[in-house]
């Protein structure tokens, strides 16, 4: 069996590490294909070094752009790949333009398509990951589906003959990377200068276009992280800092510390040593529940609602309208209540390789 794996972006490269892992363990071949979405080496290459994955056989280098060129971009890039390699199954990854542009491509040229993460809803359209996500569950032959709720949407949508219950693949690497940090057998993340670690702080990330791309909402977000009566590690995207200078924002303000984004081991010391986190991206809500950090969610919605149970993670929007509440929620204490195992038990790559095999 020949199995394509198309990822470009952070998150699909930590997916992608345990995947690796496990058809490394079989005589598969694992053709993995970058399409270079995310082209900073800080968001990127990092990830090849720091978990273990092989370097890619093909980089597409399509970089940034709009939504359209980037996506069409990637689908004029892969024709040629999938003509040559005549894969077996395309398995793409998540829900980025590279997802999308992956599941088309191989459709056009009638070959299997598997989706990993798939029944995923936030239910919000106007974000371009629910567009994504959507278009190619719809488009794919086999939905690898993470949770039970999961499984319950693409039912809802009458995809349930198509779907298989597997876990995630997130859990598999980030329960290995957080063994490793409490063994020492990594370094000690490099966080924001004026950070100090032996102290009590809070880690951040936002990046999301909703967040970053009105100079208001933007400017009343960095001012509430501000306001905060611990100091906060800004692990900065590219997208936030080119936000910030086009609007004039200074991101060291206050309680607020802005450094360079981390790798995944990097990340998962850095929230093991917080004590809590902030943030806008889905996958950090996850990393903090399975590390057993509290979370505060900067958007109205998520598609990780099992991070809500038990208080474990709040969605708080527009944190600068709760006055006192908002200093509050976000350095509250980890709840005192289990987490359980609504993600799986760490094995999810494995029957990923199983399920495409027997398909």
């Amino acid at each position: 069996m020949k199995v394509l794996s198309v990822v470009g972006a952070r998150p699909q490269l930590v997916k992608l590490a345990p995947i690796a892992a496990a058809f490394a363990e079989t005589d598969h071949t694992h053709v993995i294909v970058h399409t270079g979405q995310h082209y900073d080496a800080d968001l990127s290459d990092v990830f090849f070094s720091g978990l273990g994955i092989p370097d890619p056989d093909v980089h597409l280098g399509v970089g940034s752009g709009s939504h359209g060129v980037q996506t069409g971009a990637v689908l004029a890039a892969l024709d040629p790949v999938l003509e040559l390699e005549r894969p077996d199954w395309v398995l793409v990854y998540g829900d980025t333009n590279s997802t999308l542009a992956g599941a088309v491509a191989a459709v056009k040229q009638h070959y299997r398509v598997a989706h990993l993460e798939a029944g995923l809803r936030s239910f919000n359209r106007r974000m371009p990951e629910e567009h994504n996500r959507v278009l190619t569950d719809h488009a794919a032959d086999l939905l690898l589906a993470p949770t039970e709720e999961a499984m319950r949407h693409l039912a809802a949508e009458g995809l349930a003959g198509r779907s298989v219950l597997v876990g995630d693949v997130m859990v598999d690497v980030c329960l290995r990377v957080r063994d490793d940090v409490r063994a020492d057998r990594h370094p000690r993340p490099e966080l924001p200068e004026g950070i100090d670690p032996n102290a009590p702080y809070l880690l951040a990330t936002l990046h999301r276009a909703e967040n970053t791309d009105d100079a208001a909402r933007l400017g009343a977000l960095i001012e509430a992280l501000a306001a905060l009566p611990v100091p906060v590690a800004l692990l900065a995207h590219p997208r936030l800092v080119a936000r910030a200078e086009h609007f004039g924002l200074k991101l060291r303000l206050g309680a607020l510390y802005p450094g360079r984004p981390l790798g995944y081991a990097g990340m998962i010391a850095a929230v093991l040593g917080s004590a809590g986190v902030v943030t806008d991206s889905g996958g950090l809500q996850k990393e903090a529940y399975l590390l057993g950090r509290p979370c505060v969610t900067l958007r109205p919605e998520t598609e990780w609602v099992e991070t809500l149970d038990g208080d474990w993670n709040r969605l708080i929007p527009d944190p600068w309208t709760l006055g006192a509440e908002w200093p509050a929620a976000a350095t509250r204490p980890a709840p005192s209540t289990g987490r359980g195992e609504p993600y799986g038990d760490g094995q999810a790559a494995r029957r990923v390789v199983d399920v495409l095999r027997g398909s």
